[in-house]
């Protein structure tokens, strides 16, 4: 195999992107996206006409796309909780498969996924494109060499995500139980939930959750959370989100016994480093008052930041045997998991210990999907995403 041929299943917002990413001469070498699939017949309408010289196979579903298109990959940018089917789906024909965020709407269905793609011979990742940029690999670097000690306080607030209603008002399956799973934490946040995760090495043991529903918006699902996270070590965490703030902030911090780093707006990284270990000052100080000294500055790293093309570039040359494969799909699950107990969290309005009764907490969606309301006079916008992503905020 000399190119490997793309199918692009769902042509909203993000599957535009990646048909955009694509078509740029030599973005992604070795590859070529030769068949695309939507429900809507305007959408695949609309991309032949913005590529009148592509002769894209073109399927009325993804199912379809799956059985009959001339494909080696696909990618599944369509709303969440068709991803697992379709992953599954073609998963099992043995074709290579990137999954869009999030892996799925709750915990059962994706551990039903990645349990099929252990045992496909094809390759399967995340659409985790938040991993490529610099700042991220530079912090999960230097946390696992040791560079802030041992962890004790992880601080995330990311609300630089504002949404106006004409937004949630542009799809029928927005911002609902029955169509989306969830809101601010589903569709915005995977990234960052998979990041608290991947650049501190650390995965929660509780979650306390608030999730306020329809809070800024006229919408039935989450749209500003405020989460409490502990973790076996004994490390606390505070997560906090919402697409009605303006201005918003997006301030990650990441402290441990030797220091902290601090990563403002995706784009600056800054290194706290004590001159002792504060676990060891704190036993043998005699001064009463003070505290370590320490140095500040800011961090190098190589400035690369590829975003979606970073993924598909990777998976590209790894189905093609020139690079393993970057993002392991399996790593999907994770953030569902928080995601799920966070939200089961604010619905029993408790502590829930992790890991995640399964069972349960698709029990409880369940009881929202059976009220969710149907949407009327909806747009079916396309946004332009165009440099949405270079700075990893959106």
């Amino acid at each position: 195999m000399k190119t490997v041929r793309y199918g692009i299943i769902g042509l909203g917002n993000m599957g535009t992107t990646h048909i955009n990413n694509f078509a740029k001469e030599n973005n992604i070498p070795g590859a070529e996206v030769t068949a695309i699939a939507d429900i809507k017949k305007e959408k695949i309408d609309r991309i032949l006409t913005k590529f009148p010289g592509k002769n894209f196979q073109c399927f009325n579903s993804g199912d379809e796309l799956i059985k009959g298109a001339d494909v080696d990959a696909v990618i599944v940018a369509t709303p969440h909780y068709s991803h697992p089917d379709l992953c599954i789906k073609a998963l099992n024909k043995g074709l290579n498969v990137i999954c869009e965020k999030p892996a799925g709407v709750y915990t059962k269905q994706v551990k039903e996924m990645i349990a099929v793609a252990k045992r496909s011979k094809a390759l399967f990742t995340m659409m985790f494109n938040q991993r490529t940029n610099c700042i991220f690999r530079k912090m999960r670097e230097m946390i696992a060499a040791g560079a802030i000690g041992a962890i004790k306080r992880i601080n995330w607030i990311i609300t630089d995500w504002y949404r106006a209603q004409c937004y949630y008002d542009s799809g029928d399956w927005r911002a609902t139980w029955a169509g989306e799973g969830g809101g601010v934490l589903f569709n915005q946040c995977p990234h960052q939930l998979d990041l608290l995760l991947w650049v501190t090495g650390l995965k929660p043991n509780r979650i306390r959750a608030f999730c306020h529903k329809g809070k800024w918006h006229d919408i039935e699902v989450e749209d500003d959370v405020s989460a409490y996270l502990e973790y076996p070590n004994g490390a606390t965490g505070v997560f906090i989100t919402s697409t009605g703030d303006a201005p918003g902030t997006n301030r990650f911090e990441v402290l441990g016994t030797g220091g902290k780093l601090v990563c403002d707006n995706n784009r600056v990284l800054t290194y706290y480093k004590n001159d002792m270990d504060e676990r060891e000052f704190c036993k043998t100080y005699k001064g009463g008052f003070g505290e370590p000294g320490y140095t500040v500055s800011e961090v190098e790293t190589d400035g690369l930041n590829l975003q979606h093309t970073g993924i598909c570039r990777n998976f590209t040359n790894a189905i093609l045997g020139k690079e393993p494969l970057f993002v392991d799909g399996a790593d999907g699950l994770d953030s569902v998991v928080l995601m799920d107990a966070m939200e089961l969290s604010s619905w029993l309005d408790k502590t829930i210990d992790l890991p995640l009764d399964d069972d349960l907490y698709l029990a409880e969606l369940r009881k929202r999907i059976a009220s969710s309301r149907r949407k009327e006079a909806v747009s079916g916008a396309v946004f332009d995403t165009e440099g949405s992503y270079e700075g990893g905020v959106k």
